[in-house]
């Protein structure tokens, strides 16, 4: 069963779907949640967010303050600013 993705900016949702791996800069350091993963909440940092599609496809966005929740295999990860990069 594959992750529930959602990465949201403060203006508009950047890029949502299902995922298979999903690694995030915090300011604790770099995390990566796969099914079955803990529940998780935590600061990001500036940095990249890297989704690996279910497909296989990778995806990678840039984001900035904000958070990003784990619970039930569902990421949502909330920036005030994120833009994809591939």
């Amino acid at each position: 069963m594959p992750l529930k993705v959602s990465l949201v900016s403060a203006d508009a949702e950047v890029w949502s779907g299902e995922a298979s791996l999903v690694v995030a800069k915090t300011v604790e350091g770099e995390i990566g949640f796969m099914t079955g993963h803990e529940p998780v909440l935590a600061i990001l940092a500036e940095g990249q967010v890297r989704i690996t599609e279910s497909s296989g496809n990778k995806v990678i966005a840039n984001a900035q303050d904000g958070f990003l929740s784990v619970e039930h295999d569902e990421v949502t990860i909330v920036a005030g600013n994120a833009s994809l990069v591939s």
